[in-house]
């Protein structure tokens, strides 16, 4: 797959060239990130006070809560999107309740949008933080959260100033696993997006099996590749940065 890409063109660059000259190309590789930036702070918003909450539960509920967060990555990944399809359409569940409401005069259109798959994303990869999390929250010094209780502290500044950093580590594994997850994403973007909405994993379908270009899908594959495990080496570094820091902090 990677060497084809070099000696196929009449320069040792030229496939590459002609991917990232192309406006349709940048504007899915725009997407493709935007898409999974949103998607890992959405779920970074929702996974955090979620997981939080699980962790300070008792053994039998807390099994029990778990179960049912991890349910979203048990159902069937095309079983699922098509649920999304039947709230998200024209008439689907959410705009037949707006409509019902007399809030919205016409369907908005949900599906076969960005926020469509964003919201399909979340759902998938919500299950993956809050389970990061958790782990991460039952690990917690205890103690260094009583003593900033008893010194004035308020919940909201415990919360910020001594739980987060302690947690940092699992915030970023969640990060990663949730970001390069969004990022390389194919059934969810293609039943929730549609042509008009393609990310690469759509675009490198498209060009490998409906198109047949094997080199141009080889190309998508490599650039989708390198940028996977470029986030992944610099969020590892920062949190491990991090987790050096707060351990220093900690003893200090």
């Amino acid at each position: 797959m990677f060497i084809p890409t070099f000696t196929s063109g009449s320069s040792l660059f030229e496939n590459y060239q002609l991917f990232f000259s192309s406006s349709n190309n940048l504007k899915v590789i725009y997407r493709t990130l935007m898409i999974a930036v949103v998607t890992t702070l959405v779920t970074l918003g929702l996974g955090l006070p979620t997981a939080y909450w699980i962790s300070r539960l008792n053994g039998n509920w807390r099994k029990l809560v778990s179960i049912i967060v991890l349910f979203p990555i048990l159902t069937n990944a095309v079983v699922r999107n098509f649920a999304w399809i039947m709230i998200l359409g024209k008439n689907g569940v959410i705009n037949n309740f707006l409509m019902k409401l007399h809030l919205i005069k016409a369907p908005l259109t949900l599906l076969y949008t960005n926020l469509a798959i964003i919201i399909g994303a979340v759902y998938l990869f919500l299950p993956i933080m809050i389970t990061s999390l958790v782990s991460s929250f039952s690990q917690l010094n205890g103690e260094i959260e009583e003593a900033s209780e008893v010194l004035g502290a308020r919940p909201i500044v415990v919360f910020f100033k001594v739980i987060l950093p302690q947690v940092s580590l699992g915030i970023f594994t969640g990060s990663i696993l949730v970001f390069v997850g969004a990022l390389t994403a194919y059934t969810t973007p293609q039943l929730l997006g549609g042509n008009k909405n393609m990310v690469l994993a759509t675009l490198l379908q498209q060009q490998s099996i409906t198109l047949g270009n094997w080199t141009s899908a080889s190309v998508i594959a490599i650039v989708l590749t390198v940028i996977a495990v470029v986030t992944m080496f610099v969020l590892n570094k920062v949190s491990k940065m991090l987790d050096r820091r707060n351990n220093l902090e900690i003893k200090n």
